[in-house]
């Protein structure tokens, strides 16, 4: 299943087009990251399509400030790094005894220093995966309830720079790189999309992972300008570069694939695939890997989408965040 349909969509498509013609009225969606940079235009995408959006914030006063006059969009405490606070945004949730149609994992870190948790637990791969994991762990009940919900992990073509390295996660034995921890988790994210499909689709919970492109947002906050450069991500102006052959992409761009998979009917009865420009990524092998230059490749690593990776993943979630599906 894990090659395009095509959806007639494609690179250039915007999250508003993604959306065209869909109606979410009465549809709760749950963002991470939602008020900023994809995040925010994916909540705006699904808002004016008719949802009713939920979006946790670590930093509840600059959520405020960018979503000041956005009817429509909610906004809850939350940091992913926290716990607590995920258990207590969860159960504000799930506690009202509405469905949630719609959650879309999109917050993260990217290429930060080595930094741990207070479990000890390295950053990038505790508020990518794990943080995200405990959430859609503990939203399940409503997850449940909507009777045909989809769950939406924004992973990478990042994760071609590594799989999940499970006898050492946290880089507590190898020396610590920003981009392999980075790659690990977007990786997590596939797997973890995967793991929710295979458990949640009885119950009508179905998964999907993607890449949204290369945009220059926060994300890129650890980079420097001459790594933003060395990556073609702005120009010598420092003005965000879009070049869609390279997969460079605007914001209203990289927002369009977490709205179509999100939303789109050609997904219905599909699940725990990985997606690009609005359409199902084929798999990239390594003879494709070695011979061709990565920013104009499309496609998945075969590690990233191996179901016995997905259930060695969730185990290993289980046992570091000790939370099980309800």
């Amino acid at each position: 299943m894990q090659h395009p349909l095509p959806s007639g969509l494609g690179a250039a498509t915007t999250a508003a087009e993604a959306l065209a013609g869909i109606d979410l009225t009465g549809k709760t969606a749950v963002v991470t990251g939602g008020y900023a940079g994809l995040g925010l235009e994916t909540a705006r995408g699904l808002r004016d399509a008719g949802a009713h959006v939920i979006i946790p914030a670590r930093d509840m006063a600059k959520a405020a400030k960018a979503l000041d006059g956005e009817a429509g969009i909610e906004v809850l405490p939350m940091d992913l790094a926290d716990p607590a606070s995920i258990d207590a945004f969860a159960a504000e949730v799930v506690g009202r005894g509405g469905p949630l149609h719609i959650l879309i994992n999109n917050a993260g870190v990217m290429a930060c220093p080595l930094e741990r948790d207070a479990r000890g637990f390295e950053r990038q791969f505790a508020t990518n995966h794990l943080g995200h994991y405990q959430l859609a762990a503990r939203l399940w009940p409503a997850l449940k309830r909507a009777n045909g919900a989809r769950v939406i992990s924004v992973s990478s073509r990042g994760h071609r720079y590594s799989p999940v390295v499970f006898d050492d996660p946290h880089f507590e034995r190898r020396e610590y790189d920003p981009w392999l921890s980075y790659g690990q988790s977007k990786t997590a994210n596939i797997l973890f999309a995967i793991g929710v499909d295979t458990r949640g689709k009885a119950d009508g919970i179905r998964a999907f992972s993607l890449h949204p492109g290369a945009i220059v947002t926060d994300l890129a906050r650890y980079m420097s300008v001459d790594e933003m450069k060395k990556f073609g991500a702005i120009d010598d102006e420092g003005k965000p570069v879009v070049d869609l052959e390279r997969g460079m992409k605007s914001v209203a761009q990289g927002a369009a694939t977490s709205a179509w998979a999100a939303t789109s009917a050609l997904l219905d009865g599909k699940g725990g695939l990985y997606l690009e420009d609005c359409d199902v990524a084929p798999i990239l092998d390594d003879a494709t890997l070695e011979a061709a230059d990565l920013r104009h490749l499309h496609g998945v690593r075969p590690y990233a989408v191996d179901p016995d990776a997905a259930d060695a993943l969730w185990e290993l979630s289980e046992q570091q965040t000790g939370v099980r599906i309800a």
